[in-house]
């Protein structure tokens, strides 16, 4: 099969639970999830606000640029820096993640 008609990102919204737990607290718990499939990277799982406890997140001054996805903000929790990622503005054709938080390691069950 020839991957280079393939799109690089797709995303794909799904009911399944994703849970974000860091030292046994629970930062997220949803089933409104948008995996994110970019190719050469793992899945991710971009979730709405509404669903984490972003009240026990604070933004860190780490800014990355994705050529494909746009700036991306960070979120630190406690003692942990960057544990959470977010597109405010991402890209156009990705404007589906925007605003949604990624958490390093979240699962689906």
């Amino acid at each position: 099969m020839d991957d280079a008609h393939e799109p690089s990102i797709t995303l794909y919204p799904h009911s399944h639970r994703v849970q974000a737990v860091i030292d046994g607290t629970r930062l997220a718990d949803t089933t409104r999830a948008i995996e994110l499939c970019e190719r050469g990277y793992p899945p991710r799982q971009y979730l709405p606000r509404d669903d984490v406890r972003m009240d026990l997140l604070t933004p860190s001054e780490t800014v990355t640029h994705c050529p494909l996805k746009g700036d991306a903000s960070y979120f630190s929790f406690g003692e942990r820096k960057d544990v959470a990622w977010s597109y405010e503005r991402p890209l156009e054709e990705l404007k589906g993640i925007a605003m949604r938080v990624v958490f390093y390691g979240a699962e689906c069950e």
